[in-house]
């Protein structure tokens, strides 16, 4: 009898090629994979930059995340386009989510605004990093690389992020940058969204900005280039940001938010236009705003009382101290006892002094941001500076120094140039602890 269950003679050749064409097939389908990934991957390698000028590879300390942006404004306006390429994209990674803890959360509302908790980058610092990438890009003859940022810049303004919102001066480089690539169709997108910012509600542009900006669309739409082409000049330093406690009228909790000394007025002409950054300010102005940071806005009013608790700490300690020391003095008596009531007194007057000041360091918000920055900027298609109307004399400008492109021009139509942006001829920063001084320069054009 025949065993029914064994396979038959003639398939066992059949089903081996079978298995063979099979594993074949696999292993054509994984080459195939694997180079796949390694040309994705090969797509994304961009050039290698060196700091060549040292100036964040020996100093750069990421836990102080202020200075880190500081140094790279300063590694900018030198020149260091190597390190502001090897360090811009890891601050603008790294600094740009809030990460949240429960405890540290909660333990945050019995202690000053933003100490146990890391800075994070607002949207137009993000976007001004993108930037400082682009024209360091575009400084070491790198366009691809400039547009990957430019269109990186867009994203960093509507990112849904802890921190977010658009601002008019990021779009006006950004435009300004587009016209430079020689992408007259991005660059109007950018000033279409200066002259019509409808849907946005913490963009709030001049009505002579959105004229101005309308102008260029219209230039843009028949074909017209600047002559010259943009210049683009950074004036003065960002202003110090100052706050006062205001309980009631305040839009944002109890605090009164203030630039010092406060920003210049917007200029338009017939070539160019000046607009300060205080669409940056705003952003640190209204942090604590319901609407912008809920959590941050009831900290804020949870460590009203606490702060309050906090003041009269002080307070009644030394009304204790003056009172219970001039009590027992009188019932020691003697000649020492009036000496004794008086030492109390002044003992427990500066104790009650310090009261304000601790009630102050608890309930001030948190006004942290990137320092070196410009006041304001200034667009020209004039052919120097001076020959704007908007230019103003109030603040001193360093020379503008320009140098041909490294590799040969972008475009033969266009050899243009985004040269640096200088630094003080003061002290430098870091090496004396100070800030370059609030005069800088930054120039696009040809």
């Amino acid at each position: 009898m025949k065993d029914s269950s064994r396979t038959p003679s003639w398939k066992n050749p059949t089903l081996s090629a079978l298995k063979r064409r099979l594993v074949l097939a696999w292993q054509w389908v994984a080459l195939g994979l694997y180079l796949a990934i390694l040309g994705c991957q090969m797509g994304e390698v961009r050039p290698t930059f060196q700091d060549e000028c040292g100036i964040l590879s020996s100093q750069v300390d990421w836990s102080n995340r202020i200075k880190v942006l500081n140094l790279l404004s300063l590694a900018f306006s030198q020149e260091c386009d190597g390190a502001v390429i090897e360090y811009a994209e890891r601050a603008q990674s790294d600094f740009r989510h809030k990460t949240f803890s429960l405890s540290r959360e909660m333990a945050t509302v019995f202690l000053s605004d933003g100490v146990l908790t890391e800075y994070v980058l607002e949207s137009y610092e993000r976007a001004y990093l993108s930037v400082l990438l682009a024209a360091s890009y575009l400084r070491t003859g790198h366009p691809k690389e400039a547009k990957v940022e430019l269109r990186r810049l867009d994203h960093e303004l509507f990112a849904p992020l802890y921190n977010f919102g658009e601002d008019p001066v990021n779009l006006a480089l950004s435009a300004v940058l587009w016209e430079v690539l020689g992408e007259p169709g991005d660059a109007r997108t950018d000033w279409i969204r200066m002259a019509e910012p409808a849907g946005s509600s913490l963009l709030h542009v001049d009505p002579t900005l959105k004229a101005f900006a309308q102008e260029q669309v219209t230039r843009l739409d028949q074909g017209g280039r600047p002559i010259p082409r943009w210049q683009v000049y950074g004036l003065g330093r960002f202003p110090e940001v100052d706050w006062d406690f205001k309980l009631f009228g305040s839009r944002n909790g109890y605090f009164v938010i203030h630039p010092k000394p406060p920003f210049q007025e917007a200029c338009v002409s017939k070539t160019g236009l000046r607009l300060s950054t205080e669409s940056w300010f705003a952003k640190i102005a209204h942090r604590h705003d319901h609407d912008y940071h809920p959590i941050l806005n009831i900290q804020s009013w949870i460590r009203l009382p606490i702060g309050v608790v906090y003041g009269l700490v002080p307070f009644s300690i030394g009304a204790g101290i003056a009172v219970g020391g001039c009590a027992g003095a009188a019932s020691l008596g003697g000649r020492g006892s009036g000496d004794l009531c008086a030492l109390s007194i002044l003992g427990g007057a500066h104790l009650m002094q310090i009261a304000p000041t601790v009630f102050q360091n608890t309930v001030r918000p948190d006004l942290r941001h990137w320092e070196l920055l410009p006041a304001a900027i200034v667009l020209t298609q004039a052919i120097d500076l001076e020959s704007e109307s908007c230019h103003t004399n109030q603040v001193r400008l360093h020379p503008l120094v320009t140098r041909p492109l490294v590799s040969p021009p972008i475009d033969s139509k266009m050899e243009t140039l985004f040269p640096t942006l200088l630094p003080s001829h003061r002290s430098p920063f870091p090496v004396s602890g100070q800030l370059p001084s609030t005069k800088s320069a930054i120039l696009i054009g040809g």
